[in-house]
């Protein structure tokens, strides 16, 4: 089943059997989402539409979670390492829909053994998109992080622009897991005064994003907020698509706090304590 949003001229899919996730997105007259058909292989299941990354984003390494004294394993979906946290793949619950609205739940079943649930709201209002996530803990406490991992279109023909005012990049181990180490940003992994993708392949984590994105197509611009606690960024830029992800750690956080790392966005919540974060995104006519 499928939700449907429209506001104006645009349009949304919300598919929940899919991880609740944005399946379509009409903006400015065309698609800005990469489609499940445009990959007929759909396996891994990570490759189209927009999905939420939690309660971990991105990368887990070896699926260990260590928490208050107990190491947790989650298990591994990319090889030894947990990738994109444990809903972007569940069946959501729709609590309420209005037409230009949609709230879901996500009860965290086994696959987190700490227990919880997610809930997503998505408001498509004309030229923009409000997503919030709240995470609520369970009887137990637990670490807690949120990232949307959108598959933006590439044009037709022209290029995209990607503009992200970040200073810095994490520095990677084997694996694509963070060390802890952070460089300047140089070359191709400087996007702060908004070139054209080109070719430039990127897979990267910027730590402290410094106000929105942007994306410019030749035909619309989408701004995406990155309010705190989301001042992660990940850009990723495969042939494919692109990424532009909004988060609030880093990835392997947990591992990188028990090993005295501070600063990786890691929070904390208490039995019944709550994280809520939201991103927005708007556009307009380029």
């Amino acid at each position: 089943m499928t939700v449907e949003l429209k506001a104006g001229d645009d349009r949304a899919i919300v598919d929940e059997r899919a991880g609740g996730r944005l399946a379509s997105l009409i903006a400015g007259s065309a698609e800005r989402l990469v489609h499940k058909e445009d990959d007929p292989l759909d396996d891994p299941p990570w490759w189209w539409g927009s999905f939420l990354m939690a309660p971990v984003p991105g990368r887990l390494a070896e699926g260990k979670l260590p928490w208050r004294g107990k190491t947790y394993q989650i298990t591994p979906n990319l090889g030894e390492h947990r990738l994109h946290g444990v809903v972007f793949d569940q069946a959501w619950t729709v609590d309420e829909a209005d037409g230009a609205s949609v709230s879901l739940s996500c009860r965290l079943d086994d696959r987190w053994p700490l227990g919880g649930v997610i809930r997503q709201r998505l408001r498509l209002a004309p030229g923009s998109l409000q997503q919030v996530v709240e995470i609520e803990a369970g009887r137990q406490s637990m670490p807690a992080g949120v990232g949307w991992h959108p598959w933006f279109r590439r044009p037709a023909s022209g290029d995209v622009r990607v503009r992200l005012n970040a200073d810095a990049v994490l520095v990677n181990g084997p694996g694509l897991i963070p060390n802890g180490e952070v460089a300047p940003v140089e070359g191709d992994t400087d996007l702060r005064e908004g070139p054209a993708l080109g070719d430039r392949r990127l897979d990267d984590v910027y730590p402290e994003v410094k106000g929105p994105a942007v994306i410019t197509w030749p035909d619309l611009e989408m701004t995406l907020s990155f309010e705190p606690p989301a001042t992660v960024g990940v850009v990723y830029t495969p042939a494919r698509g692109f990424c532009v992800e909004p988060q609030t750690q880093w990835p392997n956080a947990p591992q990188l706090a028990v090993e005295g790392l501070a600063g990786t966005g890691l929070t904390e919540l208490d039995p019944g304590e709550i994280l809520r974060v939201q991103t927005v995104w708007s556009w307009t006519a380029a």
